[in-house]
């Protein structure tokens, strides 16, 4: 991937972490988790918490559910699941592509693990009964 996207993708975590106001260390750790994976450095994620990229379209299916588990697992790894995030995360989805009732129902079922953190076999279940 290049740099571009993958600043693009963390723009999208950032600004759903931002959602609700406020950026916690958690999300923050999360963030850099990933970014570091994409070979983007902290100053950088620095860098696009001031300054956002707007989302680019992601043309394979694989890459948006993996965006979306991403945004999924930032959403939860804070352990609370603000309104605005939930508003935020569901129009991230709408904009992947992702039909309203696979959103519904993948929010549903990540609520059902203790962790709230939903497989991503599970995942790509919910996805093949929506799309197949």
């Amino acid at each position: 991937m290049d740099k571009a996207k993958n600043h693009a993708l963390i723009s999208d975590l950032i600004i759903l972490a931002k959602a609700d106001e406020k950026i916690m260390a958690s999300e923050y750790d999360f963030i850099l988790r990933i970014a570091e994976r994409m070979d983007v450095s902290q100053e950088e994620v620095d860098q696009l918490i001031k300054n956002p990229l707007p989302s680019l379209p992601l043309v394979s299916e694989i890459e948006r559910i993996t965006h979306f588990h991403k945004l999924i697992l930032l959403m939860n790894v804070d352990w609370e699941a603000h309104k605005k995030e939930v508003e935020v995360l569901r129009n991230f989805g709408l904009k992947l592509g992702i039909r309203p009732a696979a959103i519904d129902r993948i929010m549903a079922r990540t609520q059902e693990y203790e962790n709230r953190v939903i497989p991503s076999e599970e995942l790509i279940k919910i996805f093949q009964t929506y799309y197949n």
